[in-house]
């Protein structure tokens, strides 16, 4: 569950305007009987079928049609159970926020460990990409705490984005798994990827943790 009454939230990405109006039409229009934790749930399960559906993969590449069908419904839970409670006017804000991002974390490892046992991706280089994320999302979740704002999105990609990134290239692996970058090599399609999506984390991080740092120093100067 997103939703969150302390923290404001900050997502800004292209999609983030009508995939909002998406998610409020659609909450207005589920059965009463299916209920935010329902959807929260929904999103775990979801990425622990996106990992299996990737190790399965390794050999049955069909499987990769049922990763990218698991990442759609990871969608729909992880998106939909905060507008869900904000739409019925039953928020509660510091149970969703902590069980929306354990659920995030605990979806992220399922997911991540897949690709690593996939054959998609390096073992080590999955490991780089899961520490990556894992420190970024520490670094959002101290600032939310210290300084109020949670920040979704980064050079405007946010979760949704990443989804359909993942998708676009997980259904790129049923023509090829590899990519050649030319004089550089022939390497693995998602450790190209997962080797920029580092870079990326990291300059989030250096980014977010600089601006973060100024901001409550200026918020708390030293008095002389």
């Amino acid at each position: 569950m997103t939703s969150n009454a302390v923290h404001v939230r900050e997502y800004r990405s292209p999609l983030a305007a009508p995939e909002r109006r998406l998610l409020i039409w659609i909450a207005g229009r589920l059965p009463r009987q299916v209920a935010s934790d329902h959807l929260t749930a929904l999103a775990l399960l979801s990425m622990m079928a996106a990992g299996l559906a990737y190790w399965a993969a390794r050999w049955h590449p069909w499987a990769l049609l049922l990763a990218v069908g698991a990442l759609a419904a990871n969608w729909f839970g992880d998106s939909l159970d905060g507008t869900l409670a904000r739409v019925r006017n039953q928020q509660r804000p510091r149970y969703g926020y902590y069980i929306d991002h354990v659920v995030d974390l605990l979806g992220m490892l399922f997911l991540i460990g897949g690709l690593a046992l996939s054959g998609f991706m390096s073992p080590l280089v999955a490991l780089g990409l899961l520490v990556a994320y894992f420190m970024v999302a520490a670094e959002v979740f101290l600032a939310a705490h210290a300084g109020g704002v949670f920040r979704m999105s980064f050079m405007g990609f946010g979760p949704t984005e990443l989804r359909l990134v993942l998708a676009a290239g997980t259904l790129w692996l049923l023509r090829s798994p590899w990519v050649d970058l030319g004089g550089l090599g022939i390497y693995r399609l998602f450790d190209v990827g997962a080797v920029v999506a580092i870079a990326g984390l990291a300059a989030a991080l250096g980014v977010s943790a600089t601006r973060n740092a100024r901001a409550l120093a200026r918020a708390e100067p030293i008095r002389r």
